[in-house]
């Protein structure tokens, strides 16, 4: 932070007319959180010793999902002036600050601040001198719903979901029904009339281009009914973080508007493709994409991404804790639906865990795809874990083995028994954390509290309250045993 940085907040302040400033930081499961002061809470003391910039505000942790205990429950917020953006969701002229959190009493980050351990993650990368930078390029999938409702009662569970694109729908009376449904998996890339969300995922991109994305496409998605995916440009792994918690807020604010509503959840529909999150990522060194060896006579990738993949491959289990964080995401990684399952990589075969984009033999692209993560992933904790697996892979010369490009779908079942996968199971992806997970922790990017919370976290708020109620299927299945 400079005193440039604190005067261009001021300057935002006077050109926007702003009104209120709009305080976000990351919880631990990844949800935004926020809450709001006026701009005098900024302007009037910026030069002072006790300015927020310097001093911070304070706020209730124990209330805030995967933080402080109630005994222990003050913290600290300081907003990032690099941050600063009008926000794009709010009526009245509204400047929003991403904020780091820090200990009240001992002044030190907070080490179950997401994007704490996202900043640890970039200098931990420097300090190893294999490379000074990775860009990061996330593919968020989504969908957009017209009319989402849920319950769970002591007598009663249900969830229901529509779209006026829906397959289901195209007997439905819509005075008039036109017809324009894509059918079950061709939802892939068909012009208006049949991708009815063409102008809202371009409202979508252009509010994301004001605050400071740049965009590389959008289009709709496999899936029936809503889904669509849009690119952002690679940028370094703090600010990917960063940008994609702005992503989300603006695909959730601009349906919100056209009284739709968006999710990231990875599988709402049954019979169809979910919604991933496939992660791009590269290293770099001096300004040299340490991925690229033009003389490799397979994908010209170096040994050094051999070894990167070799590191996501061998502990693919764990990671899946952080990038495929839900009971739902298992809905997703099964065979079929494109599904990334296998551990293994190839250059072109998309059921792989780890994939080879050869678009271009230009040295600049060449990186590494990890396919198995989705978009209820928080960020700022799959990035930094992905990172760390793959250095790990690079310190240890973890050999990934031989490529894989036959379609694993058409494997013999000899073949296919020796294929390792990734879990079935969030449960599964919990033990696997527990098991292995000092190349998390030996860095001191991730510390011991912060995966013993997210493992109790997701046992005792996740895992269990779904394991224990009824399933409505299995009405279908047992209630005449």
């Amino acid at each position: 932070m400079t005193p440039a940085d604190v005067q261009q907040v001021t300057d935002l302040i006077k050109k926007n007319n702003i009104q209120i400033i709009d305080l976000k930081f990351n919880d631990l499961p990844g949800l935004w959180q926020h809450f709001s002061i006026p701009p005098t809470g900024i302007t009037e003391i910026a030069d002072h010793a006790t300015s927020i910039w310097v001093e911070g505000l304070g706020f209730d942790g124990s209330s805030i999902r995967g933080f402080q205990k109630i005994q222990e429950s003050d913290m600290i917020l300081i907003p990032d002036p690099t941050t600063a953006r009008v926000d794009p969701a709010c009526s009245i002229p509204t400047l929003s600050l991403t904020c780091d959190i820090f200990d009240p009493l001992t002044k030190e980050p907070y080490s179950r601040d997401p994007r704490y351990i996202a900043k640890k993650a970039e200098e931990h990368l420097r300090s190893t001198g294999i490379a000074d930078t990775s860009y990061w390029g996330p593919e968020l999938e989504f969908f957009i719903f017209d009319d989402i409702r849920f319950d769970q009662t002591e007598n009663c569970a249900y969830y229901y979901v529509d779209s006026v694109e829906g397959e289901w729908n195209s007997g439905r009376e819509e005075n008039p029904n036109l017809g324009y449904k894509p059918r079950f998996k061709e939802g892939y890339f068909p012009v208006p009339p049949h991708d009815s969300l063409q102008d809202i995922r371009s409202e979508m991109i252009l509010e994301m281009i004001k605050v400071g994305i740049p965009i590389e496409v959008h289009h709709h998605e496999v899936a029936t009914a809503g889904q669509g995916e849009i690119d952002m440009v690679y940028d370094t792994l703090l600010t990917m973080a960063d940008n994609v918690m702005w992503y989300k807020y603006i695909v959730k604010n601009v349906a919100r508007k056209h009284n739709m509503v968006a999710t990231f959840m990875p599988k709402p529909l049954f019979g169809d493709n979910g919604s991933g999150m496939h992660v791009h990522s590269s290293l770099w060194k001096n300004g040299t994409n340490i991925f690229y060896d033009a003389n490799d006579k397979y994908a010209l990738i170096s040994d050094t991404a051999r070894y990167y993949i070799g590191g996501l491959l061998k502990h693919a289990d764990a990671l899946m804790a952080f990038c495929a964080p839900t009971t739902n995401s298992y809905k997703r990684l099964v065979p079929g639906y494109e599904a990334p399952v296998n551990l293994v990589y190839s250059a072109r075969n998309r059921s792989a865990a780890c994939r080879i984009p050869v678009y271009t033999d230009n040295p600049k692209s060449k990186r590494v795809e990890f396919r198995p993560p989705d978009p209820a992933a928080n960020a700022y904790l799959a990035f930094p874990a992905m990172l760390l697996a793959g250095l790990d892979g690079i310190e240890n010369k973890i050999d990934p083995g031989a490529p894989l490009d036959k379609n694993t779908y058409d494997l013999s079942p000899e073949e296919q028994a020796s294929l390792k996968t990734v879990p079935d199971s969030l449960e599964k992806a919990i033990e696997a954390l527990e098991r292995d997970h000092d190349f998390l922790t030996r860095s001191g990017v991730f510390t011991s509290d912060v995966i013993e919370v997210w493992i109790d976290y997701k046992r005792e708020a996740e895992i269990d309250p779904v394991r224990l109620r009824p399933h409505p299927w299995e009405f279908y299945l047992y209630f005449d045993v």
